[in-house]
């Protein structure tokens, strides 16, 4: 485990702890029974917590937050952050979850607690238990409504990037792609949700607990239908991964082929400064830029191990309008039959299908060409050894302006991010006669179904 989680943790945990203490320490006597108001609404969140959803960046998501935010509300004090910290933690338990995991998540909803009810009381907002006719709405939400609002949302988002940063450090990702990619998933039920927290704990102040359970029975229905949307896209990108498995289990040489090209072009849109948005678009393109090869008509020129004819070398040139044909019967994945098509298009005009040339061949196919070419220079063929990094380099920068667009070129050679296309054993010194397949050479020479295998 880095050292930078641990140090993330323990920062987490103490400025949750000093922050209660002072709470704790500045609040004067409080009646016992704020204790069980508390802990009732807390407790709600059990069922909410049992059944959290997981979010795409390995993150968990659940409606658990209203009850959270409603106790911050009917009792915004130290009772109420010490009643998550004990629900969460045993949830925590009862998960079996990683220590070093169990300890983020209390103390990062501790934190979400604790500015809840500071921003708060700063704002004006009082105990709703402490007005005198909780059952008028008008009256409350003129005295709370406001203060509540902002308060949650701002604590909402205090989680959301505790939890981000954990992840980010433990996965080498940048913040903002973790972040846009959970938030994505999740906005849409925030925002509904939202409104429910002080309305929730209206309902606790002014009826009682049993009315409060009563309302919370629809609202985790509503949590469930979310799940549910969640589930099936998680499905749908499940069943594209197997259909690209099911097509490289024709070809030994190829295996991996389309995810490490995926890699490759996440990569490289980063490092050209794309925003997440677009790398996520850019990442399904690469993984599907193959799919065509999946008609049956391709079996035998994939297994063929001497060089191609001329007409086996036009029928590998199909595939791209093969898969982009394919992708376009699926509604949502519409938006990238473009990258698909021209991914074997190159900067000169003198690629396949179209003849593309310039910015007239899409964005994303141009980040594919790079990934698709580097993974083929890059991975051991019979007939040679994978390019070392400055192999590769040298590669790009003779095919600039030719195969690859120069724009590109220059800021991905000039990237921080160059080095991470490569494995520590690619950087080995390698024997100075082991020829090199250059990109352009690799797409053009029908001779060599190897070659064309690298970059297709």
């Amino acid at each position: 485990m880095r050292r930078s989680i641990r140090w993330y943790v323990t920062s987490v945990t103490m400025v949750a702890a000093t922050w209660l203490f002072v709470l704790y320490r500045t609040t004067p006597p409080l009646d016992r029974s704020l204790f069980n108001d508390a802990g009732l609404l807390c407790g709600l969140a059990v069922v909410a917590e049992l059944l959290a959803y997981v979010l795409p960046q390995s993150a968990a998501g659940s409606l658990g937050f209203i009850p959270y935010f409603a106790a911050a509300i009917v009792v915004p004090s130290w009772p109420s952050v010490v009643c998550v910290i004990i629900v969460k933690g045993a949830l925590e338990l009862i998960a079996r979850r990683a220590p070093i995991k169990a300890v983020l998540n209390v103390s990062a909803h501790a934190l979400m607690e604790l500015v809840a009810i500071s921003l708060y009381l700063s704002l004006g907002g009082v105990a709703l238990l402490s007005i005198a006719n909780p059952t008028n709405l008008t009256h409350v939400t003129t005295l709370a409504g406001w203060p509540a609002l902002v308060a949650c949302a701002v604590a909402l988002i205090v989680n959301q990037l505790l939890v981000t940063g954990a992840i980010a450090l433990s996965t080498g990702r940048r913040i903002g792609g973790v972040l846009e990619a959970n938030s994505r998933a999740t906005i849409g039920l925030d925002f509904l949700t939202a409104p429910l927290v002080f309305v929730f704990a209206w309902v606790y102040a002014a009826f009682g607990v049993i009315a409060a359970a009563t309302c919370w029975i629809p609202i985790l229905g509503l949590r469930q239908f979310h799940r549910i949307n969640l589930e099936l896209e998680r499905t749908n990108e499940e069943l594209l991964e197997l259909m690209v498995r099911s097509l490289e289990a024709r070809d030994a040489y190829t295996s991996g082929h389309s995810r490490r090209v995926q890699h490759y072009s996440s990569i490289i849109a980063r490092a050209i400064g794309l925003p997440e948005r677009e790398v996520s678009r850019v990442s399904r393109a690469a993984l599907l830029h193959d799919v065509g090869k999946i008609h049956e008509k391709y079996a035998p020129v994939l297994a063929k191990q001497d060089k191609l004819t001329p007409d086996e070398w036009a029928i590998i040139q199909d595939h791209p309008a093969d898969g982009a044909d394919l992708v376009a019967t699926m509604t949502r994945l519409r938006d990238v039959v473009p990258a698909i098509r021209h991914h074997h298009e190159n900067w000169d005009g003198t690629g396949y299908p179209d003849g593309l040339g310039g910015e007239a061949i899409p964005l994303a196919s141009r980040i594919i060409r790079f990934a698709d070419t580097i993974d083929a220079m890059t991975t051991e063929r019979p007939y040679r050894l994978p390019l070392s990094e400055e192999q590769v380099r040298t590669e790009i920068i003779r095919c600039r302006a030719s195969q690859f667009d120069p724009t590109i070129a220059d800021a991905l050679l000039s990237s921080a991010l160059w080095s991470t296309l490569f494995a520590p054993a690619l950087n080995q010194r390698f024997a100075p006669k082991l020829a090199i397949v250059g990109a352009r050479g690799a797409a053009s020479n029908p001779g060599s179904i190897r070659a064309a295998r690298g970059v297709s």
